[in-house]
């Protein structure tokens, strides 16, 4: 699971501190000056004082966001990673045209289910959308509540009921159960397996009584360790009879069922232009789907036009990096990129500290954090782990371990966070990669047919069907079409060639499953197969070192 953050009181002190200084997440008609990682900030101090909506104009905006603002909630409230994953939640878009004919990824599915799941219950405090994300008309908040339901020994339901319910909460049939998403009911046995969850669960009733809830293995079918309950959540949106989802409802309504959230837009034009243009993608695309004779459901059934939404996020905060009218301005500096030059990082560092400044730099893993503090040590700075009280008053660099995207400056807080990125070559290395891995495809490319099986770095061995043109937004775009398991599609932009090569083993494999477990089972094999093979190289060395001639 992701960490975060460091669980300090003193990230926590700092924060806050800075936080009160400059007036962070109150109700603002316009706030501007902040980076994006800033903006995090801002959205995770006003989580704190309640429910918050901030909206961002794409989903890779709501990815980089969301991770942002949990470093920050986290430190914030204390939480520990499994909390902070349910307080702070992102809602992403469809990322398919509805007249396609394409179903969302489970994934997407799920995410967006688990967001409106949690807003009808009033579990979490940040909801972190894209401007597409806003559109789609939904079910409404009690009619998707009803397909949750918690479970216990001892619980009086039957085995047909159960699985009934798990149909309309979005799973599919299928036996053995060994994907998310999936269930089947044999007897008086019912496997299920959650979306979020780190296994399949499996029921022993006894008649219509839970009688046990385990988990268990999903390669072995071996239980694994008793679970004193057990949770069924929708794993889709849309509830309903057959192919008649009821769509009465919007994701306002479930943001505004608890009270009225704060909200909060950043880039406001950024987020018009993209959800006008959603807008009017579909409209081109419901035309399309008429003038070709289809009988399709009219836009107004299926999304909310982007003028639509205006009343909703009209007494929103705004946030704007830059802004030439009157706006609340706050000082925040965006670190500077050092790749590399650790020396004329240190002489920032020594710089800031001259001018009085706390300084906190944020590694990814506890092994850079302790290799960082050497290294600055190597400067005559003296750095020590944030967690250590006894060390963070005479400290000139507090170092702490969690995930944030880029580091900034606040001057009027004298704060200053720095995150690895920042000052080392781990990204400018990573598209380097990215640049040879996809020169390596091309160069493939020539002698791939149809056919021919292809491996995705995340979703595992496909067959390569061809290159498809598909229209999205002004331009269509080309694609790489993929055949997964059970008829899934996968279609991979082709400036994102660095994610597939051609796969050459000597036997044909079976294909893997989109959102499936066995890739990711295969891959973890392999990496435990070449860490055990680093160490006894690291045994073998070391006995040779250690024989004299």
């Amino acid at each position: 699971m992701t960490s975060y953050t460091s669980s300090s009181l003193t990230l926590r002190s700092l924060l806050k501190t800075a936080a009160s200084r400059l007036r962070l997440g109150l109700p603002a008609r316009k706030v501007s000056g902040l980076t994006p990682p800033a903006k995090a900030f801002f959205a995770a101090v006003a989580a704190e004082r309640g429910l918050t909506l901030l909206v961002v104009p794409t989903d890779a905006d709501v990815e980089t966001m969301t991770a942002d603002a949990r470093f920050f909630f986290s430190a914030l409230e204390g939480l520990s990673d499994a909390e902070i994953e349910r307080r702070v939640l992102p809602f992403p878009s469809h990322e398919v045209d509805p007249y396609r004919g394409l179903a969302p990824h489970f994934d997407i599915a799920s995410a967006r289910a688990r967001v409106l799941h949690a807003l009808a219950r009033g579990e979490c405090r940040l909801v972190v959308a894209s401007a597409a994300s806003l559109l789609p008309r939904l079910s409404a908040p009690e009619r998707l509540d009803a397909t949750s339901l918690s479970l216990a020994p001892g619980q009086d339901i039957s085995p047909t009921d159960l699985g009934d319910l798990l149909v309309e909460a979005g799973y599919t049939r299928q036996d053995p159960v060994d994907e998310p998403g999936e269930f089947c009911v044999r007897g008086g046995v019912v496997d299920f397996y959650p979306a979020s969850a780190p296994e399949p669960i499996r029921l022993e009733f006894v008649g219509d009584t839970i009688e046990s809830i385990r988990g268990y293995d999903p390669a072995t079918q071996r239980s694994t360790a008793g679970l004193g309950q057990a949770a069924i959540a929708p794993l889709q949106e849309l509830v309903g009879p057959g192919d008649t989802p009821e769509r009465s409802a919007t994701v306002f309504d479930y943001l505004w069922s608890n009270g009225k959230p704060h909200v909060i837009v950043s880039e406001p034009e950024d987020v018009a232009a993209h959800g006008e243009k959603l807008t009017q993608q579909i409209l081109a695309s419901h035309s399309e789907a008429v003038s070709k004779g289809h009988r399709v459901e009219p836009p107004e059934a299926l999304v909310l036009a982007w003028q639509d939404t205006a009343g909703w996020l009209d007494a929103a905060t705004v946030l704007e990096t830059l802004a030439l009218d009157e706006a609340a301005h706050i000082t925040c500096q965006p670190a500077l990129q050092f790749s590399g030059r650790v020396a004329d990082w240190t002489t920032d560092v020594k710089a800031g500290r001259q001018a009085g400044d706390t300084i906190v730099f944020v590694a990814n893993t506890p092994g850079l954090a302790d290799r960082t503090i050497e290294l600055l040590a190597d400067y005559q700075i003296f750095a020590a782990p944030i967690e250590q009280a006894e060390d963070v008053r005479t400290a000139s660099v507090l170092v702490g371990t969690g995930h944030l995207s880029r580091g900034f400056r606040l001057p009027e807080a004298s704060l200053q966070l720095w995150v690895e990125t920042d000052v080392f070559e781990e990204e400018r290395k990573t598209h380097e990669r990215r640049r040879s891995a996809t020169r390596t495809f091309l160069s493939d490319f020539r002698d791939l047919k149809v056919g021919d099986l292809v491996v995705h770095v995340d979703h595992g061995i496909g067959v390569f069907v061809g290159l498809k043109r598909i229209d999205i937004g002004a331009a269509p775009q080309e694609f790489m079409e993929l055949q997964y398991s059970g008829d899934d599609k996968l279609f991979v932009p082709v400036e994102r060639l660095d994610l597939v090569q051609k796969y050459t083993g000597a036997t044909r494999p079976s294909l893997d499953k989109l959102g499936g477990t066995t890739w990711e089972k295969a891959k973890t094999r392999v990496k435990k197969a070449m860490r055990d093979m680093a160490e006894e190289l690291l045994k073998l060395y070391a006995a040779r070192k250690a024989v004299p001639g």
